[in-house]
């Protein structure tokens, strides 16, 4: 069983494209196979997807179990009272993203279910599926094996200056995503830093601007609660830029050849 997450939003209402079709309906796939493939494939990568409801302002990180013609089983949340408020939710959005492509995709309610002996979660086939190709959605998540760290110069109340260490949790050449403990620093929507920093292991250090956009407050499977930040990079400078690409070009290079067993 993964370890799902669950979420809360705290500022800044979330963009769902799927429910602003008319400028994304060409990313939009309606072929009942072509949904089944990109289904299995996220289930395949076990990889994590937000899933919102209570009109987008709780959500929980969960993973896809088994897909099959008639619809999708997912992994539980670890905090039962939101796994009960997601089973009485008649509409959730799933967002998500395989091989730096975000998808995304709407069904109207869960039930309860089991896989393999465990609690889970099921729903009902989309009937279509938004998977999102455009560039600026490109986003490379950072792994266990190769963390990234983001460096934050702030000015605490009484003055002082403190850098605060961040872990990335994913990048692009648009912003990034940290996760700070939610003592200390508060980064709240809005506010900008200078100066900050990213060392890219092979790349070099990347030095920007950033701006909050968004923060959720994260509870682990453990109890224990966390913060996510979505910033926007600032005035960065192309070159800056070209190398945050490169890096997330090399790295996508190299996990892709020991998929196939070259690395």
């Amino acid at each position: 069983m993964t370890d799902p997450r669950t979420v809360r939003q705290e500022a800044e209402p979330l963009r769902f494209e799927l429910m602003e079709s008319q400028g994304s309906s060409k990313y939009l796939v309606y072929s009942k196979t072509e949904i089944l493939f990109i289904l299995r494939a996220l289930q395949r990568k076990r990889s994590w997807v937000s899933v919102y409801f209570n009109q987008d302002n709780e959500s929980l990180l969960t993973s896809i179990l088994a897909v099959d013609e008639q619809g999708v089983t997912l992994d539980v949340g670890s905090d039962a009272q939101t796994n009960r408020k997601a089973l009485a939710s008649p509409k959730l959005v799933f967002v998500t993203s395989h091989e730096r492509v975000k998808i995304q995709f709407s069904t109207t309610g869960l039930s309860e279910a089991t896989h393999e002996g465990h609690p889970a979660f099921r729903t009902h086939l989309p009937q279509s599926l938004l998977r999102l190709q455009r560039r600026e959605y490109y986003r490379l998540t950072a792994t266990t094996a190769a963390p990234l760290r983001c460096l934050i110069p702030v000015r605490m109340e009484d003055g002082s200056e403190r850098t605060l260490e961040a872990n990335v949790v994913d990048i692009s050449g648009a912003g990034v995503a940290v996760v700070v403990p939610p003592e200390g620093v508060h980064l709240a929507p809005g506010s900008r830093f200078e100066n900050c920093r990213i060392d890219l292991p092979e790349a070099g250090t990347v030095t920007m601007t950033l701006e909050v956009r968004n923060m959720f407050e994260i509870t682990l499977g453990s109890g224990s609660r966390m913060r996510r930040a979505g910033c926007q990079f600032l005035d960065m400078p192309g070159a800056m830029r070209s190398l945050i690409q490169r890096y997330i070009t090399t790295v996508e290079r190299e996990r892709r050849a020991r998929e196939r067993g070259l690395g």
